[in-house]
């Protein structure tokens, strides 16, 4: 090969920029590379216990076992995904009057590709379509919806100084949306405040886009480590109720604790466009990823036929979801300045922390968190709860 030829060839790449690295993967890393002992991990977004580990539920370990001795193929199950899983999940999410409305499922690799799938959809669908999200958000929320081409439209949901949710002007904001355009709602769990609207408030969220033909996308990543599955879903449920059209990406990442395994699901109700959406839905996932991943989906539905193995999931997950419960209550009671996160739900919140102060705790006290403040819960435990709070004292007072 030619010079003048290589420099050709090189020419389609001369649009790209270095991109920024991911900034929870850099804290991955930087966490790994600090020698010192006692350092505190609050970064990375999976549920670990007491001891650290973030362990295979005994009801999935038993179910992919059930896997292994009776799956007869690893032939394509189709873009659709596996049916079955979809109509296990569909009355945990929506309950069993809800579950039988008119939606269509697809199974996505996590509620990632869900997310993207509803985005692409939106796109599609309509040309210049907006999306309205709640800041602070998810980091990638943004990102998967402006890759997709949506108008993303913000405002600002939780003030973490006053740790509060900010839901008069939330309202306002969605007030001045129009007809078509879609809002992110988190479904339980807020990621990352862990500030949920109450029940009465979800009634007034749910009337207010019904009245204004929003299109709610509601994301439910984090159901049952909450209150618990049904409590978690009532927000979801309350819009449902009143929205004609609707998108639930649903995620098992947490609840089942699958999080390599790539498992998640789409739920749309789309009216009187509803076969148009279904076909567009599985011809996006065909471009991406042809066939979903079907293991953790397998074990997962599996787990949901089995009444027992089901109830036994059930009273794991209600042991997670207590671990972080204790959590929250051991810091609201230690220090005046996190009262608010005993309220609050899941597994994060945001410090009322400027990120220089954030960077002390780091620098200082081997304490790992995003800039925002934001902390994953289950990075705490009985033994390392009283070091953290001497850090946030010592940076907080600064």
């Amino acid at each position: 090969m030619t010079t003048a030829v290589a420099a050709r060839s090189d020419a389609l790449f001369e649009g790209l920029t270095p991109q920024p690295p991911d900034v929870v993967l850099s804290l991955i890393r930087a966490f790994a590379e600090d020698p010192r002992e006692g350092k505190i991990d609050l970064g990375v977004g999976v549920y670990r216990d007491a001891a650290g580990r973030t362990p295979v539920f005994a009801a999935m370990k038993a179910a992919e076992a059930r896997l292994l001795a009776t799956q007869e193929t690893k032939s394509y199950l189709g873009p659709d995904g596996d049916f079955g899983f979809l109509e296990a999940i569909a009355p945990i999410a929506f309950g069993q009057s809800l579950s039988a409305v008119c939606m269509f499922g697809v199974q996505t690799p996590g509620g990632t590709g869900a997310l993207r799938l509803a985005a692409e959809l939106a796109n599609a669908g309509r040309s210049a379509a907006r999306i309205w999200l709640g800041t602070p958000s998810w980091p990638i929320h943004g990102q998967i919806f402006a890759e997709a081409g949506l108008t993303v439209r913000t405002f600002e949901q939780y003030d973490a100084f006053e740790q509060r949710l900010m839901f008069e002007e939330m309202m306002t904001a969605l007030g001045q949306a129009e007809a078509g355009d879609v809002v992110l709602l988190h479904g339980c769990c807020h990621n990352p405040s862990g500030a949920d609207p109450s029940a009465e408030q979800w009634r007034q969220i749910a009337a207010l886009v019904a009245e204004r033909g929003l299109v709610p996308l509601i994301d439910l990543a984090y159901q049952g480590l909450g209150d618990g599955l049904e409590p978690d879903a009532a927000g979801l449920r309350a819009v449902l109720d009143v929205c004609e059209t609707a998108m639930v990406a649903y995620s098992c990442d947490k609840n089942f604790g699958l999080y390599r395994e790539r498992t998640g699901a789409l739920f749309v109700r789309a009216g009187r466009h509803q076969e148009a959406a279904r076909t567009n839905v599985l011809k996006f996932a065909r471009c991406a990823w042809s066939m979903p991943p079907d293991h953790g989906a397998a074990a997962a539905r599996i787990i949901l036929e089995d009444e027992a193995l089901a109830a036994e999931w059930r009273a794991e997950l209600e042991t997670c979801r207590r671990r972080l419960a204790s959590v929250r209550q051991a810091l609201a009671e230690a220090e005046p300045r996190l009262a608010a996160i005993g309220e609050q739900k899941g597994m994060f919140s945001i410090l009322p922390l400027t990120p220089d102060q954030v960077g002390r705790m780091r620098q200082d006290f081997g304490v790992y968190m995003l800039g925002n403040g934001r902390i994953n819960l289950a990075g705490l435990t009985p033994s390392n709860i009283p070091a953290f709070v001497r850090a946030f004292r010592a940076c907080a007072e600064e």
